[in-house]
């Protein structure tokens, strides 16, 4: 079967990264019988560069005519990129915020494993995390206060600034019911976040995951305060298989549990609505002081690449097969620099991926 992927190289290290992820894709295609098809977009500084703007109508269209989208690193150095000279609707980021607008991408979801070959770069001890720990955050991505109404005043002659959290009964719905849907195919655990004690948002948001529970059974749902969640990922990480929270919460939450993984650059994740198509991404930035110097790291963009297929495809044997050459080659003592430690072998980003290319079984 022929897949039609829209790729994004992006800026700084994405193109290098890409390649990589490219190149696993295809030893798939190889070992199991697919084509996999790429249709090169541009967004960010690259279409600044290129149009002049970060995102265009026919970069919009072509994405949303591909089965998914796959994508590297937008942006560049903040203080000195000549992108962010210009206002901040024209700036990189902007692109990509419109491009999940565009196709209605209203779920990002944020694997936090930690690796057993990666476990002394987790800063937390070792009595907490001997069994490991393996989640998923997903995190509500177009609704709540970051798109709510905002301004600032002046009222009895001091500034005052106001800032609207809403969500409807549909968006937490259709959020709620991708999480149950993961963790089906997960350990059948839910916890839903919120902050219902407090917030009128979050107690609407705790009776519609109620209802949405009644139609999957076999799942186990528990609710956590978002303080208390904060205080659980680091006491006891391993506890936790599906967190399902809105926005706000989700972007404080998703990198915090980056941190104790040890490693942003093993780090992927997507973003999807209610079609099959998603947009695959690492969580991590562009990087443009290393860019271009065969070191960044491509596994967080090759285990994007696996949840495309996992998601997207629903190729599971095939996502299983990238994760497990990830973790062979990990095994094996082979480690970019920002994982390196004594006794391993370091290896740029071309050769990175070709291990992992080669234990595609």
């Amino acid at each position: 079967m022929e897949y039609k992927i829209a790729v994004i190289p992006g800026d700084g290290i994405g193109p290098e990264i890409i390649r990589e992820a490219k190149k696993v894709l295809d030893q798939i295609g190889k070992q199991y019988g697919h084509i996999f098809s790429y249709e090169e977009l541009l967004l960010g500084g690259a279409s600044i560069d290129a149009y002049g703007i970060p995102l265009t109508d026919d970069t919009i269209e072509k994405a949303k005519k591909s089965d998914s989208v796959l994508m590297g690193s937008i942006g560049g150095n903040t203080t000195t990129s000549r992108w962010y000279q210009l206002e901040p609707s024209k700036r990189p980021e902007a692109g990509l915020l419109k491009l999940r607008k565009s196709l209605n991408l209203f779920a990002n979801l944020r694997p936090a494993l930690l690796f057993e070959e990666l476990a002394e770069a987790c800063p937390l001890r070792k009595s907490i995390i001997e069994n490991g720990f393996d989640m998923v955050i997903v995190r509500e991505l177009t609704g709540g206060l970051y798109f709510g109404n905002r301004k600032t005043v002046i009222e009895q002659g001091e500034r005052k600034a106001y800032d609207e959290l809403t969500y409807t009964e549909t968006e937490i719905r259709r959020i709620a019911k991708r999480a149950f849907e993961i963790a089906g195919k997960r350990r059948k655990k839910v916890t839903s976040v919120d902050k219902a004690n407090v917030l009128d948002s979050s107690r609407l948001w705790r009776n519609v995951v109620e209802e949405v529970k009644k139609e999957y059974q076999d799942i186990e749902l528990e609710h956590m305060l978002v303080d208390n969640c904060a205080m659980q990922l680091v006491k006891n990480p391993g506890q936790f298989d599906v967190i399902l929270t809105e926005n706000m919460f989700g972007d404080i939450l998703s990198d915090e549990a980056s941190m104790i993984t040890g490693s942003i650059g093993m780090l992927s994740s997507a973003s999807l609505n209610d079609t099959k198509l998603g947009l695959y991404e690492p969580s991590h930035g562009s990087a443009p002081d290393i860019a271009g110097k065969n070191i960044a790291n491509p596994i967080a963009t090759i285990l994007s690449a696996a949840m495309m297929l996992r998601y997207s495809f629903d190729l599971e044997k095939e996502a299983d097969a990238i994760e497990l050459a990830v973790k062979q080659v990990l095994e094996d003592g082979y480690r970019t620099i920002d994982i390196m430690s004594d006794g391993m072998k370091q290896v740029g980003t071309e050769e990175m991926g070709t291990q992992i290319a080669q234990k595609i079984k």
